[in-house]
């Protein structure tokens, strides 16, 4: 889609309240030279910014013999957000501030088996609904500004439609924003979890700073979401980083893409989970019907020093390994970051496999460029960017008349949506 002038200056603002959030004060000058934008241009961004009470004035700060300059920070309290992590096995609800601040949280699980989209948007919608009675409670004092919610699989994020859900047999359009909007009286903005957890990386994480990252996303599903020059690259359709299946073995493993050989049918928790039973049959590491505990065993057996777990990491840091040594190829990013809940659980004997394994899979120039790290980011890295997709939503739909506005020299929004 070629973007409008108005798309670019919903884009300039956004950015400048990206640059406001998390800091106690900043003023117009220090955001024209982070940004790029003029001064002109960014003083008129942030009274639209003022005028929609996400900014206040917060002061003044000596100039150096000038006048004092005005500071501005986030008014945290004039509303909240939320971000939905929603996976195969579990739905997992965060409620934040404007500062994007956890201030709750709720969990649910889907009746294991029922997978019907009816289903999927009542589990999500209860887990919603559960962290927006807590907004009283949180203190954020203003109404709910939104809500992103991030579906595995394809997503049409103009259309509200999951695409593509392979893993709950979602083959056809689901139309979930629709569903949703039965039991929400909320903004809703749905897309895919590759992207919020890279824009959680970006803003917060590992890959804050860095023009060029890879987030390696390991669950139930597996991909990788991108950052390009210091943006979030979707693709034409929304679905770059479906890495997950690209074919890593010819004629291998049978995945639920239909494929044989795919990268989520080694490294995904289903795949782990069968190359426990390969290695160890018998093993007491393995609960059969249950990803979270056989991969949670794992994890901190191989903390332990077991022998039966540290096999188990280390073939899948065999295949991971192999996998993103491609990655480092392809891309030449600054850092690969291993995120969700598989890569929580394996931890550090995880990542040192990994990293040895990559290392022999890439070439040396490019992997010696890279680092290889587990995701810092503090609470769920999707929710969180689940919430900024919200966020950004709020900051587009409300935007003002700005026909006079000029758009600087940074058109486009560094880790944005």
């Amino acid at each position: 889609m070629k973007r409008t002038s108005r798309d670019i200056r919903t884009a300039n603002r956004y950015e400048v309240l990206r640059r406001c959030l998390g800091r106690s004060a900043v003023s117009r000058q220090e955001l024209a030279a982070e940004t790029g934008l003029s001064s002109a241009t960014v003083a008129t961004l942030v009274g639209e910014l003022l005028d929609l009470g996400v900014l206040v004035t917060d002061g003044f700060v000596d100039s150096g013999g000038g006048r004092p300059r005005g500071l501005v920070s986030v008014d945290a309290g004039h509303g909240s957000l939320v971000g939905v992590d929603v996976a195969e096995t579990y739905v997992h609800a965060e409620l934040f501030d404007l500062n994007l601040r956890a201030v709750a949280r709720a969990d649910r699980e889907p009746v294991p088996g029922a997978h019907g989209p009816a289903h999927v948007a009542a589990v999500i919608a209860d887990a919603v609904r559960s962290v927006l009675d807590a907004t009283t409670d949180a203190g954020t004092g203003g109404p709910v500004l939104g809500a992103g919610v991030c579906m595995p699989g394809l997503v049409d994020r103009q259309g509200g439609i999951s695409v593509y859900a392979p893993n709950w047999g979602w083959r056809d359009a689901v139309p979930l924003r629709e569903l949703l909007a039965e039991h929400l009286d909320v903004p809703l903005y749905l897309d895919n979890p590759l992207r919020a957890s890279t824009v959680a990386e970006l803003w917060f994480g590992a890959a804050r700073g860095r023009d060029d990252a890879v987030v390696v996303n390991l669950g139930t599903g597996v991909g990788a979401g991108l950052a390009l020059g210091g943006a979030l690259h979707r693709g034409v359709t929304n679905s770059a980083g479906e890495w997950g299946h690209t074919t890593l073995v010819l004629d291998g493993r049978p995945c639920h893409c239909g494929n044989r050989g795919c990268v989520e049918a080694y490294v995904g928790a289903p795949g782990i989970m069968r190359s426990l039973r390969e290695l160890h049959p018998r093993s007491p590491l393995l609960h059969p019907d249950d990803q979270t505990a056989t991969i949670g065993a794992i994890g901190r057996a191989a903390t332990e020093g077991s022998a039966e777990a540290l096999d188990v990491v280390r073939e899948t840091a065999r295949y991971l390994g192999a996998a993103i040594g491609d990655l480092v190829n392809l891309l030449n990013p600054e850092v690969v970051v291993l995120s969700s809940w598989v890569a929580e659980a394996l931890g550090a004997p995880l990542l040192d496999e990994v990293r040895s394994a990559a290392g022999r899979h890439s070439l040396a120039g490019p992997f010696g460029a890279t680092e290889i790290v587990l995701s810092p980011v503090p609470t769920d890295p999707v929710s969180l960017g689940a919430a900024t997709f919200a966020l950004e939503g709020f900051v587009g739909r409300n935007g003002v008349d700005t026909s006079g506005l000029r758009p600087g020299p940074r058109a486009s929004i560094a880790g944005g949506a």
